[in-house]
């Protein structure tokens, strides 16, 4: 026969959008799955999806009062940064909201992935936290929302409590379960050539942990997220949580789908950014 071995085969040309041949990049027929760029699907989506509400509002199929307008909902962002909700500024809800949110997704951060690191290499650490942590994790935030007022008070401790415990859970079980992906060859040869238990760690286990660790974080940060307007359920006065509910009371839908998309957009930044330090600080996710 006289046909090449599969290995030294080349992938046939590709077409571009119209029809033009174009080169093919190295791994694009084999290979990760999913590889590819997806912003202009993603965006051709987004329009999709407002065009479609527009054109659902426009012809009258439901009324104001459940789903505005996207010119609505945009006269209401404009009037509520120029004169702020119920007294304050719009800014103002979204720097507490957010200095809520990520102080409390720091403080999960600065204690969940030292100790889901330390759960993942030792038993006696594992054996210890691993039931309470396993305990609350499926219980909503909502359930234990009571036990935080009784313990301490409608203060802003119990508001960033609240949230710090939705994001404790996964951030420090993404770490422990990072600590796994980490070769025991790798450590073996580590501590072959004479390293130490905390140079294993820092040099071997951490970085094969990294790629679980952030992807934790993104998770726990939505969670936080989710959590917010349960938070500002307590007497609270001010964030963008406290902004939907006080609108959903007086029927202001359109304040509320406002409110609803600010805080996606925030979430979605702060996404994006953990994205690209993940491609930072870990490149060779997925290439392995």
């Amino acid at each position: 026969m006289t046909d090449k071995p599969i290995e030294a085969r080349q992938a046939p040309p590709r077409t571009g959008l119209f029809g033009k041949a174009r080169a093919t990049k190295p791994g694009e027929i084999y290979g990760v799955p999913g590889q590819g760029d997806t912003l202009w699907l993603s965006l051709a989506s987004i329009a999709a999806i407002v065009f479609v509400w527009w054109l659902v509002t426009w012809l009258g199929w439901v009324k104001p009062l459940f789903i505005p307008s996207p010119v609505a909902i945009l006269n209401k962002f404009i009037q509520t940064w120029t004169n702020g909700f119920t007294n304050t500024p719009f800014i103002v809800h979204i720097g507490i909201s957010t200095a809520r949110v990520f102080g409390a997704f720091l403080l999960a951060c600065a204690i969940g992935i030292p100790l889901g690191l330390a759960m993942g290499m030792s038993p006696v650490v594992r054996g210890i936290f691993d039931p309470p942590i396993e305990f609350y994790r499926p219980i909503p935030p909502l359930a234990y929302l009571p036990l935080m007022i009784i313990w301490f008070g409608i203060g802003e401790t119990s508001k960033v409590l609240l949230i710090f415990l939705s994001v404790l859970a996964p951030v420090t079980l993404g770490a422990r379960s990072g600590v796994r992906s980490a070769a025991i060859e790798q450590i073996h040869a580590a501590y072959s050539f004479g390293a130490t238990r905390w140079q294993v760690m820092r040099h071997v286990i951490l970085p094969s942990a990294m790629p679980e660790i952030l992807t934790a974080m993104r998770v726990g940060i939505g969670f936080g997220w989710t959590t917010l307007v349960a938070a500002e359920m307590v007497a609270a006065t001010s964030g963008l949580g406290y902004m939907v509910l006080t609108a959903s009371q007086f029927l202001q839908t359109s304040t509320v789908i406002m409110g609803i998309i600010v805080i996606a957009a925030i979430a979605y930044a702060f996404d994006m950014l953990m994205r690209f330090v993940e491609r930072r600080v870990v490149p060779w996710k997925g290439r392995m």
